[in-house]
């Protein structure tokens, strides 16, 4: 049964969005599974299916945004992740208060890179050095997994964890999105999965 969270702006072609369902791994227990999904008309593929401009649109909207949050006197002790792919942008991790999590997701919007941001910033206080080190365990045996997929194409999905909850981002067909769903749902230590795909079908 699919539950409608949040709903976010409308960007020319594409629509971003935010839905709940429940599935159950094959060898896990039941792990929630949030759907970002962007659909869009037309995508130049090349290896990592965005272009070499988009892409470095990306690299230097990650680059910019993390050391804008750094130098933000509002977001001093604040955790804040940022994730970039074809200018949809992906914040992370841990913040005091309300103010400061609209505030991150004001100077994301800000950059004329971004199409839209998803807002995933948690009001708690910072993860501890062991949570940090079980996400990039976690983070790596899904990407192992995702790799090794015949039904993945490599490079086509970028994965983040956050507390156990598992981001997975790209371009991707609807098939290779449950592909990798299924990758990431045979992890263990993984508490939710969350889709914030474009997709190309």
């Amino acid at each position: 049964m699919n539950r409608i969270l949040a709903q976010g702006n409308r960007i020319s072609a594409a629509s971003l969005g935010l839905l709940i369902l429940f599935t159950t791994p094959m060898f896990s227990a039941c792990v929630p599974v949030l759907i970002g999904a962007a659909t869009i008309t037309t995508i130049n593929v090349v290896t990592d299916r965005r272009t070499v401009g988009r892409n470095m649109d990306d690299n230097t909207l990650e680059l910019d945004l993390r050391k804008e949050f750094v130098l933000d006197d509002e977001l001093n002790g604040t955790n804040v992740s940022v994730t970039a792919i074809n200018g949809i942008v992906l914040l992370t991790g841990e913040v005091a208060n309300d103010s400061q999590r609209r505030h991150a997701e004001e100077v994301a919007k800000s950059r004329i890179q971004t199409l839209s941001v998803v807002n995933e910033l948690q009001l708690a206080g910072s993860t501890s050095i062991t949570s940090r080190t079980n996400d990039t365990l976690i983070t790596s045996q899904v990407k192992t997994r995702l790799v090794t997929s015949k039904e993945v194409p490599a490079n086509a999905v970028k994965v983040v964890t956050e507390g156990g909850k598992v981001y997975l981002l790209g371009l991707v067909t609807r098939a290779e999105a449950d592909a990798a769903v299924r990758s990431a749902q045979e992890v263990g230590g993984v508490t939710h999965i969350v889709k914030v795909f474009e997709y190309l079908d």
